[in-house]
């Protein structure tokens, strides 16, 4: 920690937190980007996952879907679609059987709702009492309200709930049967991967960085402003990546793979056609469905980084074991530096204060393993 860097004298935010970005879309430059999106070559998903069993959050649709799809497709032996909607979830179950023709008792969808604590305990629960084994834990469930009064759920604004605080809930609530099945499973190099997002980047934190003691959390989810506009709609998401990634950092820090024998780490899938974003009005889809057609990838492509960091352990990696993804943030299917907002020294402070501010939190619904 650097001289005088401290919670009280971060610097003074500035009147307005409107995105002020260098580059538009990459910290490193748009040539960094496009190079990215269309010139990198994405491993196509390989290898066995034979006797593993697989549980992929948000997998009805989109990135999580996909991802699922690859890990069925390899021969998984129990695939958790963690779904809000069961009805949308079954439609993901036959649209994977149909592709893959894996045996119908592979595939299971079970309900989770992160807008609800309760529903993430439940379903971490049941994948305690009703799970073998757990080897790969991929948190691929978020939100990105783009419009409209901002929502709450469980004292704080939607996209916080459910991109952060329920995610990693449910992956500390989750851990102790990756850890168990790390000691009773010696073929087994559990992982837990949260997707984060390039988008951490394009944010400076400006408004809640200086907030004081144990007040972040309140900061991002202040309730003076109901209207949201879209810059608040997009800082916020873009604010709840970030806060993802020095969480997975912190948790990593305290939990090595030699004394736990679980990988965690974190990825970003690029700029994907997703769904994950919802416009309202025609001039706004019609501009957003434009960019997605130029610039994104296909939903299978991104979905490999997805399976590469989460299979780091079992050689979809170039590194080979997990620990060498341990903490760490892939993009492109390779270990690289997060922001440095994150990596610098100011970072270090925030972490910490993150990180214990979420297990503040979470006390009473998660008392640590």
């Amino acid at each position: 920690m650097g001289p005088g860097l401290h919670p009280h004298t971060l610097p003074s935010p500035p009147k307005t937190h409107k995105l002020n970005r260098d580059q538009l879309f990459h910290p490193k430059g748009n040539l960094h980007f496009f190079k990215s999106q269309f010139l990198t070559r994405l491993p196509y998903p390989s290898g066995s996952y034979a006797g593993k069993t697989i549980i992929v959050t948000g997998s009805n649709t989109g990135l999580g879907l996909e991802a699922a799809r690859h890990f069925v497709r390899l021969g998984c032996s129990r695939m958790i679609l963690a779904v809000r909607n069961t009805s949308k979830g079954a439609l993901a179950k036959s649209s994977i059987e149909k592709s893959t023709k894996c045996s119908p008792d592979t595939i299971s969808v079970w309900e989770l709702d992160q807008c609800s604590y309760s529903s993430v305990q439940s379903f971490a629960s049941r994948a305690s009492t009703e799970l073998d084994r757990v080897d790969i834990l991929l948190l691929n469930a978020g939100v990105c309200p783009l419009t409209g009064p901002w929502k709450y759920y469980e004292q704080d604004e939607e996209c916080i709930t459910v991109n952060v605080v329920s995610t990693f809930l449910l992956a500390f609530l989750v851990y102790p049967k990756l850890r168990a099945t790390a000691r009773l499973f010696p073929d087994s190099s559990p992982t837990v991967t949260v997707v984060t997002s390039l988008a951490h980047t394009y944010t400076d934190f400006y408004l809640s960085r200086p907030s004081p003691p144990n007040q972040i959390f309140a900061s991002l989810s202040s309730r003076n402003r109901p209207e949201a506009t879209l810059d608040d709609h997009a800082d916020q998401y873009f604010i709840s990546k970030l806060l993802q990634i020095f969480l997975v950092r912190a948790w990593a820090e305290r939990c090595p793979v030699a004394k736990t024998g679980v990988t965690i780490n974190c990825v970003q899938p690029g700029f994907v056609k997703s769904g994950l974003f919802k416009f309202d009005g025609s001039l706004m889809v019609a501009v957003a469905g434009v960019m997605q057609w130029v610039l994104a990838r296909g939903t299978e492509g991104g979905s490999r980084c997805l399976v590469n960091a989460a299979g780091w352990g079992m050689g979809e990696g170039k590194g080979g074991k997990g620990e060498n993804s341990h903490g760490k943030y892939l993009s492109d299917c390779r270990v690289e530096e997060p922001s440095e907002l994150v990596t610098g020294e100011e970072g270090k402070v925030l972490q910490e204060r993150i990180w214990e501010e979420l297990r503040g939190k979470l006390e009473g619904w998660w008392r640590g393993w």
